[in-house]
């Protein structure tokens, strides 16, 4: 209601057999000094409004600036030079010709001599306000523009490329230039787009929703696929690699090969813990008596205790390779999501089958343990026996039977176990900070670097003595941590008693204290102070007990590697066996038949509603696809192309993004826009500029323009002019009804 302004635009469509296929955009003119109640950065509204339309590359400019101003202080052509500055998108419109003062004309800026533009300039002329009142038509207007041009000496030499006519010719010509220059890209875009759905289109072309052999024959295309998924994420396939998460066969091997040793080691080895376990077993054994000899019975209690503690760790295994083989069969149901019922039916059934048989393994894993703590087998030729278990015992040892001297260490300590980046985090901000190290984890050394080429080393830590522990997550960190020591109290690195290492997930940290287990860096396990075991450390052994349980935690040790060794090889085999390959032959063999029996076969292939809304759509988008190549095939061999003007010396126009001086007119500057879908009927944001079309409650329209007759070149000096007589002999001939410009004189 006031004289602000607004960037949506009005959309106003003009139907006629008369006019051509364009998009005029009427854009406002800067205002310099706010009017009325016009916002005091009235100026800056309008800049950026215009700015939004004639940035883009598919609009014309038509820098309109009227005949009685300096040309060269246009902000029309200012803003243009800004945005357009090769002059291929820029017309030049020159308006109250009828209104220069006598003895002036625009002739040398209409002939591009004086101040040229690439693309020349069109002179009109418009209706004033006086015309407007009058009721004077269009028609008229046209004829009176073209007497005016034919009549003024001038002028007259040049009429044929002068007024309305002859502007909506040239942009026109403009369209068609676009449109021709887009056409291959545009045709590779509707092709490629084509073939990507064509396809899925072959599939949903001679589609029966009710016919039951349809859907018998999709059933058992998805139990069949459905198997192949499984069997490839567990089997490892490479023929649809997921090189962004680990699949459900690769996570299981990480479950058996690093989870489960570690679980076992971090379970077992508790030193102060097992060799007061062993003296009380001896005195309890002697009892009254002072025992002379180390008793057997004590190593079999011992170690059948050891035995029944790897139940835990291996019932652990059971769950995870359980957990696991549930998330493969939800991921391999995704595909399965068109049809819910199926969906559905197929994860019940499957997991219902996983759970069952996770009971038999547990059940087989506890009997594999119970057999082993049934029979102590003392003869095996790995065990080392009485004679070199007192032998070994009677050594001076630096170290701990528990250090880093392991029984599986491999034959060449310079075997590297495990390469990769991590974060050391205890360092402090004066001495570095926390700062990612290439690391390299070999059975001897845990080695660090600046990076991957391991040119620079920056420390090499000797495993001696090291253990690991957890460290509890920051509450400000993102990352991570665990934590590598010295058991002997020592500096592990300058001085620092522990190295705080930090990764990005917990899967990376359990994969390292795995690597870590492999090269003899056990995991911590501190006791609980209380009052039994402050009696228990306070608790003074005899040198021939000190021996005897010595002897005793040897042999333990000799015989739990066997034990280990065996136990680590069996129950990834028996869940393997009883789990996974069991999976795999009910999913091929038996669940089609479950599904049968489970639900009818239309109410499991009962389509979602998603589904049928999206064949509706390919199929609708395939046909379109098609009438649009079609379409385009027959423009392109029906449009001419005349090429773009060289350049011309435009450097008169000042090129600047500052505020332009006070201009005395306000002009407006309209675009041509050459978008050829048609939008929606709402309103939308500045930049969707609408094109007219074919409309229900309007007469059709041309698709296209036809061939137009070559005109001559906007830049061209025109030749010698045509030789016009100084008063027609004839009444000028009558133009078709078009649209028209309103004068600028005539705007509020």
């Amino acid at each position: 209601m006031n004289k602000g302004i607004s960037s949506i635009p009005i959309n106003l469509r003009v139907y006629s057999p008369h006019v051509l296929n364009l998009t005029l955009i009427d854009l406002p003119g800067i205002t310099k000094v706010p009017v009325g109640d016009q916002p005091v950065d009235i100026e800056h509204q309008i800049r950026e409004m215009i700015m939004q339309f004639i940035t883009r590359e598919n609009c014309l400019i038509l820098a309109v600036t009227p005949a009685n101003t300096d040309l060269a202080n246009s902000d029309a052509l200012k803003l243009a030079k800004d945005v357009d500055p090769q002059g291929l998108r820029t017309i030049g419109v020159i308006t109250k010709l009828d209104l220069m003062d006598e003895g002036t004309d625009a002739r040398d800026i209409l002939e591009n001599k004086l101040l040229p533009l690439r693309r020349g300039y069109v002179g009109v002329v418009n209706r004033s306000q006086k015309d407007i009142d009058g009721k004077k038509d269009i028609k008229a207007a046209m004829l009176a523009e073209r007497k005016f041009f034919l009549s003024h000496p001038a002028y007259r030499h040049i009429a044929d490329r002068m007024g309305t006519p002859h502007l909506q010719k040239v942009l026109n010509q403009q369209l068609t230039n676009h449109i021709r220059d887009t056409l291959p890209n545009f045709r590779n875009k509707l092709q490629a787009q084509m073939l990507s759905i064509e396809h899925e289109v072959d599939a949903y072309k001679n589609f029966k929703p009710e016919d039951p052999t349809r859907k018998t024959k999709a059933l058992l295309q998805m139990v069949q696929q459905f198997a192949v998924d499984f069997e490839k994420r567990i089997e490892g396939s490479g023929d649809q690699v997921d090189t962004l998460e680990l699949s459900g066969g690769a996570k299981i091997n990480r479950i058996f090969h690093e989870r489960f040793p570690f679980e076992i080691v971090k379970m077992e080895f508790n030193e102060k813990e097992l060799r007061r376990e062993i003296s009380y077993a001896i005195k309890n054994i002697h009892g009254i008596r002072t025992g002379l000899f180390t008793p057997d019975m004590a190593f079999e209690a011992i170690v059948k205790k050891q035995i029944v503690k790897l139940k835990g760790p291996s019932l652990k295994s059971v769950d995870l390779v359980m957990q696991e083989l549930i998330n493969t069969v939800k991921k391999c149901t995704k595909k399965l999501a068109n049809f819910p019922r199926l969906c559905e039916e197929t994860e019940r059934i499957v997991a219902n089958h996983i759970r069952e048989r996770e009971g038999k393994t547990k059940d087989q894993v506890l009997l594999l343990i119970d057999i082993q703590v049934s029979y102590i087998n003392t003869n095996h030729e790995d065990f080392i026996g009485f004679a070199n278990a007192q032998q070994r015992s009677s050594q001076v040892h630096k170290k701990n039977t528990i250090g880093n001297q392991g029984t599986n260490l491999p034959p060449s300590r310079q075997i590297v176990i495990r390469k990769g980046w991590l974060t050391i985090s205890n360092i402090g901000i004066m001495k570095g900070g926390s700062k990612g190290y290439w690391f390299v984890l070999t059975a001897e050394s845990l080695s660090w670097y600046k990076d991957d080429e391991e040119k620079e080393k920056k420390y090499m830590l000797p495993l001696d003595n090291l253990k690991v522990r957890d460290v509890e997550k920051s509450f400000m960190s993102s990352k991570h941590i665990f934590a590598i020591f010295n058991t002997e109290q020592r500096n592990v690195y300058k001085d620092y008693r522990f190295l705080e290492l930090a990764c990005d997930s917990q899967e990376d940290v359990d994969s390292w204290k795995a690597s870590l287990l492999r090269a003899g860096v056990y995991p911590d396990k501190s006791l609980t102070e209380n009052d039994e075991n402050g009696q228990a450390e306070n608790f003074s052994l005899d040198p021939q007990l000190e021996r005897q349980v010595e002897t005793i935690r040897n042999l333990v040790d000799s015989y739990m590697s066997i034990i280990n060794k065996c136990i680590r090889d069996l129950i990834p085999k028996t869940i393997m066996h009883l789990m996974i390959n069991n999976v795999k032959d009910f999913i091929n063999s038996e669940l089609l038949a479950q599904l049968y029996s489970s639900e009818d076969q239309n109410t499991l292939m009962e389509e979602s509603a998603e589904q049928a809304q999206r064949r509706d759509e390919m199929l609708h988008m395939y046909q379109a696809l098609k009438e649009a190549l079609m379409i385009i095939g027959d423009i392109n061999t029906a449009t001419t192309f005349i090429p773009a003007p060289p350049p011309v010396d435009d450097s008169w126009i000042q090129h600047t993004r500052r505020s332009p001086p006070p201009s005395p007119t306000t002009q407006r500057r309209p675009t041509l826009s050459t978008p050829l879908a048609r939008p929606g009927s709402g309103r939308g944001p500045p930049p969707a500029i609408p094109s007219p079309g074919p409309h229900s409650g309007a007469p059709p329209v041309p698709f296209r323009p036809g061939p137009l007759p070559p005109f001559p070149n906007s830049n061209d000096t025109y030749g010698a002019p045509p030789q016009v007589p100084s008063r027609p002999t004839r009444a000028p001939p009558s133009v078709p009804r078009f649209g028209a410009m309103k004068d600028e004189a005539a705007e509020p």
